[in-house]
């Protein structure tokens, strides 16, 4: 497979058909920044969500074995050594080296089974930060403008803005598992170029069209950035 040959394509996103590994050889070392979220083989794909309604019935995205097992290890340690600064949400699941700093998003979730918090890696030299925001089911942070809720393990996108904001960088933000595409709607909000990777035909056509979107003068709601020590 060849970089040349996108699923999608615009001013600011790149989204590509097939497996990561078979890409990295594309890319120049360090000329990246590697920001994903790879399935972390717990079942959220197999139709887990449908069980957990309680106000309303939970929306049905179909059963899937895609996050029946994690990525394999190798594949996560060469997009690490290939990217210049990484963050990888779900690096709680994955052997990764020791770290300042873990990005902590608070899902003020309230009594359900999912986490309380979803951890995600970071090679930054920064202390840990913590964001609360919260996603759960029909319930949002920001009630006002919610998300339609369009992927089983779809991210909210003042999330990913807010994990980007700490790369500082304006090399390309590499998703090697871009499901939905939030982290590349994500970066094209913010001015940054950006490039997706999924095996899955579906996630790229439900990401191209988040991305076909024009970007605004506007922005998501301002979010309070907190330090937390380790969990």
């Amino acid at each position: 497979m060849s970089l040349s040959k996108p699923f999608y394509q615009d001013d600011w996103v790149k989204i590509f058909l097939g497996d990561a590994r078979d890409f990295i050889s594309d890319f120049e070392l360090k000329s990246i920044n590697l920001a994903t979220d790879p399935p972390y083989g717990i079942g959220e794909a197999a139709g887990k969500n449908k069980s957990r309604g309680q106000i309303t019935n939970s929306k049905d995205y179909g059963n899937n074995d895609w996050d029946d097992k994690p990525v394999d290890q190798s594949l996560i340690d060469s997009l690490v050594n290939l990217a210049d600064k990484s963050i990888i949400f779900g690096g709680n699941y994955y052997l990764l080296p020791p770290t300042s700093c873990w990005l902590v998003w608070d899902k003020d979730n309230g009594k359900t089974d999912f986490a309380d918090y979803e951890l995600a890696w970071t090679n930054l030299n920064i202390a840990v930060r913590r964001l609360k925001w919260r996603w759960n089911g029909m319930l949002q942070e920001d009630m006002s403008n919610k998300e339609p809720r369009i992927y089983p393990t779809q991210k909210p996108l003042a999330v990913m803005k807010w994990a980007l904001s700490f790369l500082k960088s304006d090399k390309p933000v590499l998703d090697s598992f871009c499901g939905s595409g939030t982290t590349l709607f994500a970066a094209k909000m913010g001015g940054v170029k950006s490039i997706g990777i999924d095996k899955r035909e579906v996630a790229c056509e439900i990401a191209a069209k988040r991305c076909m979107q024009t970007v605004m003068n506007f922005d998501i709601p301002k979010i309070k950035v907190e330090q937390a020590s380790y969990l």
